[in-house]
């Protein structure tokens, strides 16, 4: 095989792999919000749609712990995890990150009207207006 075909393998076989930014704390915090209770590593990693590793689930609790998304408690040896926001807030947090990380904030509010759906410009009006 010629060097740029390999190369050209080894990227498509790269970007197939990939996953967007973040979806394994969205996996997680699925199942989390799935559970009854809450939920230890091991239990985590069990209600996951895909194989990890224990020590992964561990890390990915222990990040979103000090992100303060999630609380923990002693539960034998280990610690069992719930989740003290639920999506809507999550989504709002990172809406304010992203609006925060650009320079110009009406720009940026901007662009994200203009991809709104009729359906979700609507609604925010509504919101901005007081009309529930």
């Amino acid at each position: 095989m010629r060097r740029q075909d390999r190369a050209t393998a080894t990227s498509s076989q790269a970007t197939e792999g990939r996953h967007a930014p973040g979806w394994l704390e969205n996996e997680v915090l699925a199942a989390l919000w799935a559970a009854s209770g809450p939920m230890t590593p091991a239990m985590v990693q069990e209600a996951l749609p895909r194989d990890l590793a224990y020590t992964t689930v561990m890390t990915v609790l222990h990040r979103l712990h000090t992100k303060g998304i999630v609380d923990r408690r002693r539960s034998g040896r280990a610690y069992a995890y719930q989740p003290v926001i639920d999506s809507a807030e999550l989504a709002a947090r990172q809406m304010r990150s992203a609006l925060d990380r650009g320079e110009n904030h009406a720009a940026v509010l901007q662009r994200f009207i203009a991809g709104l759906s009729t359906e979700d410009e609507r609604v925010l009006h509504d919101l901005l207006s007081g009309d529930d």
